[in-house]
């Protein structure tokens, strides 16, 4: 006979472990369904692997550069091996946290691949090749997302990468070319141009980053093409020609029948993440599955009431926060607690240099919707702070009603702009106006304190710049 389970959640990434833990800390018997291992390509080849990359390349650059700031340091170099196995600490740490924590929680763990064969029912192929069938009374579909292959750039893992590979690289490539200039693509590229790799970047639209204010962007650009890196966009990789000497001739399709041939050492495919909805039984069931996405209501529901989706495969936004969040929804709601997905804002970080961070509506997207808005801005170079850490560029930007002044976005480009959003997504969530961050007293000598600044540049008063 069948165990049967309150829940049977499956995937074990930022959405599906913290539901699994949620639903067992309150009392419901939960197993959680894991394909390969615990914390999902957040933990192991995105999110935190990438930002510990990302770190240690932003360290690297910072010693290097450090005469500016009285440190003279000779020879610095990088030693990709122990950097690598570094990072893998920290993933090894990480996971096996979780693991802990299911452990502490009551939470079942079965490493295999699920498939939902009935409205009640998983079947579990374990990874030692047994099949285990058990029945639950709900069950979380939480299998999230995977990187997108070109059909002309199949991937080879070796010269033809993805993120995958690329966060796990123990030799640094002469030269990369990035096909996407979205997150992951400008990420990555950012570190390999700062442990020494020569970037090229081709984006198929006409901006870098994709959706996200073009003022903010201006400031990575920028700086992506200071240091070196060729940016073409508009423009789509067509295909490749392994060279004698193993290098890569990548042909770039520049539009208007022009092309140009960039000969480079490894080709990055970074053109974005398919959600993994497809092939786990859900049409079957009458649940409705579209390019991969799993449409669901506002407390998580699929078409069939018992079946739930969260994080990537549930829509957009493919985040991770997004995710652990729609887990402890879900888990309330199947706990028979009163919960929804009833968010104002869910604020989105860019780790690229500098880093960007937005939540809430642009300007642009303000004014389509019809709302007149005033802008308060504030660059970093006015922050003693920012002059301190010797991180000047970038700006502090706040969209808010013209007439009441609430706060309706705010959008950072610049150091810790990851850290800081977190005041400007508590800010919506109050639905706070700009007499609300202006008028609170910021410690000095800080970063934050310019978004102090810009909401008071946004009433037209901020004392260290001057008002417009």
């Amino acid at each position: 006979m069948a165990t049967t389970y309150d829940a049977v959640v499956i995937g074990g990434g930022p959405g599906g472990y913290v539901c699994s833990i949620r639903l067992a800390q309150l009392k419901q018997k939960v197993l959680c369904v894991e394909k390969d291992e615990v914390g999902g390509v957040c933990l192991n080849w995105g999110c935190v692997p990438s930002k510990a990359l990302i770190a240690a390349s932003h360290t690297y650059e910072k010693a290097k550069d450090g005469a500016s700031m009285g440190l003279i340091c000779d020879n610095v170099r990088v030693d990709v091996n122990k950097m690598q196995d570094w990072k893998g600490g920290i993933v090894k740490k990480l996971t096996t946290g979780i693991r802990g924590l299911f452990r502490g929680n009551g939470v079942e763990l079965v490493m295999g691949n699920a498939k939902i064969t009935g409205k009640n029912q998983v079947t579990i192929t374990t990874s030692e090749g047994g099949t285990q069938v058990v029945e639950a009374k709900n069950i979380v579909v939480a299998t999230g997302s995977s990187t997108i292959e070109i059909p002309t750039f199949k991937f080879d893992g070796k010269k033809i990468i993805g993120a995958k590979e690329a966060v796990s690289l123990r030799e640094i490539p002469k030269r990369m070319l990035v096909i996407g200039g979205g997150v992951i693509g400008l990420e990555l590229g950012c570190v390999y141009q700062k442990l020494g790799s020569e970037i090229t970047v081709v984006e198929a639209t006409a901006s870098l980053l994709p959706g996200v204010d073009p003022d903010l962007t201006a400031v990575v650009e920028k700086r992506l093409v200071k240091h070196g890196a060729k940016i073409m966009k508009s423009a789509k990789a067509a295909g490749y020609e392994t060279q004698a000497d193993g290098s890569l001739a990548v042909r770039v399709d520049l539009g208007d029948g022009k092309f140009e041939t960039i000969v480079t050492d490894m080709v990055l495919v970074a053109v974005g993440m398919r959600p993994n909805g497809a092939g786990l039984g859900l049409e079957e069931l009458g649940v409705k599955v579209e390019r991969g996405f799993v449409p669901c209501d506002q407390l998580g529901r699929t078409a069939v009431p018992n079946i739930y989706a969260i994080g990537d495969v549930s829509g957009q936004p493919m985040l991770a926060h997004k995710a652990s969040k729609e887990g402890e929804v879900v888990a309330e709601i199947i706990a028979g607690h009163k919960a929804a997905k009833d968010w104002v804002a869910i604020p989105a970080a860019i780790f690229t240099d500098p880093e960007i961070a937005v939540a809430g509506v642009s300007e642009e997207e303000a004014k389509k919707k019809g709302l007149d808005v005033k802008i308060g801005k504030f660059p970093f170079a006015a922050l003693g702070r920012a002059m301190a850490v010797n991180e000047t560029d970038g700006f502090f930007k706040i969209v808010s009603d013209k007439a009441t002044h609430q706060v309706l976005g705010i959008h950072i480009v610049g150091p810790s702009a990851s850290d800081l959003i977190s005041e400007g997504a508590l800010a919506l969530e109050m639905h706070a106006f700009l007499e609300d961050i202006g008028l609170t007293i910021h410690p000095h000598p800080t970063l934050g304190e310019g978004l102090m600044e810009a909401s008071m540049n946004g009433l037209g008063h901020a004392v260290h710049i001057l008002n417009r």
